[in-house]
Order: C-alpha cells, then structure tokens, then sequence
C-alpha cells in the first residue's frame, strides 16, 4: 500500500514537530494530492488538527503490520530509529 493512499500512518521520525507527533502511534490521514507532489502528507496530529508532514516521518499502517506478520523487518525499523 502507497503511503499517500494510506488511511493510518505511523510516525517514525518526530524530529522538529515532537509537540505535535509521537513516534510510533499511529494518526489518521486526509487525502492531499498536491501536498504528495510535494513529498508532504496531511496527518491529524496531536492537536486533533489536520496538518502538513514530510511524508519521511511516516510509513503506512497497514505496510508495518504487514511487515512484522511476515518478519522482524518492522520491529528492526522502528528500533533503527530510535
């Protein structure tokens, strides 16, 4: 599943926004097709706000869980970046 088509995201870099995301919990996303073009994916964060993210700070849900049923790959990537 592409990230920008992505109902939930997890967030795994807060770097510059930790009063706004908490890294590893998972936030809703709202469609943005421009903010994509611009490497950006708009997120309710903390704030209970919709917002803009470089979409670097985030992997799909539903990519993660996928990943740790068919190995340690997520657990081993959400480790690194600690």
């Amino acid at each position: 599943m592409s990230l920008m088509d992505a109902e939930q995201v997890i967030c795994i870099n807060s770097d510059g926004y930790q009063a706004s995301l908490v890294v590893q919990k998972t936030y809703r996303t709202i469609p943005d097709e421009e903010a994509a073009q611009h490497g950006l994916i708009r997120v309710i964060d903390e704030t209970e706000e919709d917002y803009l993210y470089p979409a670097l700070h985030f992997v799909a849900a539903e990519s993660a869980r996928d990943a740790e049923g068919q190995s340690d790959v997520g657990a081993s990537y959400m480790d690194a970046e600690r």
